[in-house]
């Protein structure tokens, strides 16, 4: 005669034998954790119509396609042209993609493959310690030091390599690269803490099989660590281009203001979240100049959600190439 053996999980008592008045927490929990999330929801197209509303009189006399592709930007004539702005928020954080998002992940790989355990604790604070420094005073640590004393080699560099597009010519003090590197130090312990995460969830089965097989540790890192974390750093490095984009006061202080798209890299630019921390205050009793800083941020948070709807396709695309490395060399799984 068979016996059915109690699930101690649930208290000794299988699901059924539970009491109605028991199982009740669980469609309230739910409920509860539905009407959450649909508050999210919400208030992100609360925020969409609020910033629709506000920039209604700046889109109404400029019109959309105008205000977001004309390169002009003059407050004092009514005219508002935003392709400098987007121009120069792309640029600076495409700079600090390309100089932050490898070296934060090399940090990552040498804490997590590299480092002797005794000193990795001390580099993460190190490394995390970047997160609370005010933004304010990268801005003024970029003024001071990185504009007078990056200026001769980015001089250099400009001359030297002037056949490569986007380079060339006179340097300017502030300039889209000093920008684009400061952000790169920004968004250094957002993509480094992450990126460490991801990485310490490989399998050990999977690198000690890699080493094995007579791997290397860079070649147990290349084919083992690094596929399988490929969608976790992806997701790292879109969380800081959204870190990069939405910066507002060290880049103000850094990339010269100026409402022009630059020809190099070391030309002075703008870009949308400077405009608005710097016209906002003279803008409160003009309606249609505080509704082009309005549009601005519009364009902002358009752009965002689109980087967030890219990210979770890359990383989606990655997660997907990551279920198919499951081999290491020698055909071990």
């Amino acid at each position: 005669m068979a016996t059915t053996t109690p699930d101690v999980r649930r208290g000794g008592r299988s699901i059924l034998e539970r009491s109605p008045s028991a199982r009740r927490a669980d469609p309230l929990f739910k409920a509860i954790l539905a009407t959450l999330a649909g508050l999210i929801l919400a208030l992100i197209a609360f925020f969409f119509v609020y910033l629709i509303n506000k920039a209604w009189p700046a889109l109404s006399h400029q019109g959309f396609f105008s205000f977001l592709f004309t390169n002009d930007w003059n407050p004092s004539k009514e005219i508002f042209g935003a392709w400098p702005l987007v121009v120069g928020t792309l640029v600076t954080a495409a700079i600090a993609l390309v100089i932050g998002v490898p070296i934060a992940v090399a940090t990552a790989l040498f804490i997590t493959e590299l480092a002797p355990r005794r000193v990795r604790s001390p580099l993460v604070i190190l490394v995390e310690l970047l997160a609370a420094v005010p933004s304010v005073v990268y801005g003024l640590w970029g003024i001071f030091v990185l504009i007078p004393k990056l200026k001769p080699a980015e001089q250099w560099f400009s001359d030297s390599f002037s056949f490569l597009p986007f380079v060339g010519g006179n340097v300017a003090g502030p300039n889209y690269f000093i920008a684009g590197l400061i952000l790169a130090i920004m968004i250094l312990p957002i993509v480094s803490a992450i990126s460490r995460e991801v990485i310490s969830t490989v399998p050990p089965d999977l690198k000690e099989a890699s080493l094995a097989l007579g791997a290397t540790r860079w070649e147990m890192i290349r084919m083992a660590v690094l596929p399988y974390s490929r969608a976790g750093i992806t997701g790292a490095a879109m969380l800081g281009l959204g870190r990069a984009i939405g910066e507002t006061i060290a880049v103000t202080l850094v990339i010269g203001n100026s409402p022009t798209i630059g020809k190099a890299i070391f030309d002075q630019g703008y870009t949308l979240a400077a405009v608005i921390a710097n016209e906002f205050g003279e803008a409160a009793n003009d309606k249609v100049h505080a509704g082009a800083l309005f549009a601005a941020g519009l364009v902002l948070f358009v752009l965002t959600l689109l980087i967030n709807f890219a990210a979770r396709g890359l990383v989606r695309r990655a997660e997907q190439k990551g279920t198919k490395v499951k081999a290491v060399p020698g055909g071990a799984a």
